[in-house]
C-alpha cells in the first residue's frame, strides 16, 4: 500500500502555476503510476482541511539531452493540476513562495 507521499512527489514552481494559485489550483509532480482519486485523496491527507475539486493530469516526455557526441533523454514524468473548492483551506507551502 503507498502512502500519499509516495504519491505525491514534489510541488512544481513557476511562473505558470504560481498564477493558478488566485484560481486555486496548484501543481504537483506526482508518481506515474497514480491515478486521479489516488491524487486527490493523497492531497486531502498530507494538507488537512483541503477539499480537492478537480485533478487534471498530464505525462511530460523526456526531453533530449546531449554530452558531446552522445545523446539521451531525460526520464518522462506525471504532472498534476488540483483544483481545490473555494471553501476549502489554501496550501500554505505555495503562499509562502509568493
Amino acid at each position: 500500500m503507498r502512502t500519499a507521499h509516495d504519491i505525491i512527489i514534489k510541488p512544481i514552481i513557476t511562473e505558470e502555476s504560481m498564477m493558478g494559485i488566485m484560481a486555486k489550483k496548484y501543481t504537483f509532480k506526482v508518481a506515474k503510476d497514480a491515478n486521479k482519486i489516488e491524487i486527490a485523496k493523497a492531497i486531502e491527507e498530507v494538507f488537512p482541511g483541503t477539499k480537492v475539486v478537480k485533478v487534471n493530469t498530464m505525462n511530460v516526455r523526456g526531453h533530449e539531452r546531449r554530452q558531446g557526441m552522445h545523446s539521451g533523454y531525460t526520464p518522462s514524468w506525471k504532472k498534476a493540476i488540483v483544483t481545490l473548492a473555494e471553501d476549502s483551506k489554501e496550501i500554505e507551502f505555495f503562499n509562502d513562495m509568493m
